[in-house]
């Protein structure tokens, strides 16, 4: 089981990024997908869910500038960032729960520049 994310860079303030989160060796339509991100310094936290049937959920922070997504065809999941501002600066990382254990991405880099 394999969880590979992408999409990081460096932005401007007030841009946008979408991340993209691709699994392999499990059945992804049957599976939660998780959004966390870890900034310089501070622990890991999670900033969005979605189930495996399509309801989503964000940390009161990012609601209404992050929206999560999935495409089981394909089988991706999606953050979409709008309205970075600098303390979106983090690693994030997408992750899954296989047979019991945490199966997290490599995680990509997002910079917000101000």
């Amino acid at each position: 089981v394999q969880l590979q994310a992408s999409g990081g860079g460096l932005v401007q303030a007030g841009g946008s990024l979408r991340l993209s989160c691709k699994a392999s060796g499990i059945n992804f339509r049957l599976y939660d997908m998780s959004w966390y991100r870890q900034a310089p310094g501070n622990e890991r936290e999670w900033v969005a869910g979605i189930t495996n049937g399509g309801s989503t959920t964000y940390v009161d922070a990012v609601k209404g500038r992050f929206t999560v997504s999935r495409d089981n065809v394909r089988r991706m999941t999606y953050l979409q960032i709008d309205r970075l501002k600098p303390e979106d600066t983090a690693a994030y990382y997408c992750k899954t729960q296989y047979r019991g254990a945490d199966v997290w991405g490599q995680g990509t880099q997002v910079t917000v520049s101000s």
